[in-house]
Parts: structure tokens; C-alpha cells; sequence
């Protein structure tokens, strides 16, 4: 739309251009020759304005859309990277988690084992073994 636009107000500005320039009310325009009376000049002049005012609204219209579109990338932009930022504090918040746990099992596991050599290293005061005889009848 832009680009149409700019075509449609610089074809304008060259009618303008080309109304200016010329000396008499005859137009020689690709090849053609034109001329003009006051009642054709004022449509023309009209037409160049309504070609001018279309492009200008061409023009503003897609430059609105466009920044539109750009501020709405802009903020899906924003809000993925917060999305991000919090998956990430998220993450960093598991992983010191499980790293408390881990340490917390490996104390436990450790103090289990302890326990478990002092079990074993430790005698015990009332143990006896008792033999038993054995009777073999026939």
C-alpha cells in the first residue's frame, strides 16, 4: 500500500509539475498533444488532487498498519523473553532443589553407613554361642 502510495502522489506531483512548466494551456504528453479549456482544466486539476489525496491515504494508511504490526512484534517479543526469564529462574530454582536433596540423600546414605559400622565394629556383650549337640538315633 505504501508503495502505491508513492506511486499515485508522485504521479500527481508530476501533473503539477507539468501544469506549471508549460508556458500555454497546450499539454504534450507521451506523444500526444493536449489543450485544454477552463472547465477540462479544472477536472484535471481535480482528478491530480483526488490522485493526490488517495496516495497520501495510501501512504498514512500503511504506515499505520506497518507500525502496528511492529508494535505488536515488539510486544510478543517482550512478553517471550519474560516468558523466558521466569523458565529460567524456574529452572534455576529445580535445579537448586534437587541439588538440596541430592546433598540431604548423600547425608543420610553417609550417616546410614555410620551407623552401620559402628553396628558391626561394635561387640556385643551379651551374644554366646551355644552349641547343641546332636542326637543320632537308629
Amino acid at each position: 500500500m505504501i508503495v502505491l502510495g508513492l506511486i499515485l502522489a508522485l504521479l500527481a506531483g508530476g501533473a503539477l509539475y507539468l501544469v506549471l512548466t508549460e508556458e500555454s494551456t497546450r499539454y504534450v504528453l507521451f506523444g500526444y498533444t493536449f489543450e485544454l479549456n477552463h472547465v477540462e482544466m479544472f477536472l484535471a486539476g481535480a482528478a491530480s488532487a483526488a490522485v493526490l489525496m488517495l496516495g497520501l491515504w495510501l501512504l498514512s494508511s500503511g504506515s499505520r498498519r506497518t507500525a502496528r504490526k511492529h508494535r505488536r512484534l515488539r510486544s510478543a517479543k517482550a512478553e517471550a523473553s519474560s516468558r523466558v526469564a521466569r523458565l529460567e529462574d524456574e529452572k534455576r530454582e529445580l535445579e537448586r532443589k534437587l541439588q538440596r536433596e541430592h546433598a540431604e540423600r548423600e547425608q543420610a546414605e553417609q550417616a546410614e553407613q555410620a551407623e552401620q559400622a559402628e553396628r558391626e565394629h561394635e561387640p556385643a556383650a551379651g551374644d554366646r554361642l551355644v552349641a547343641r549337640g546332636s542326637d543320632n538315633r537308629h
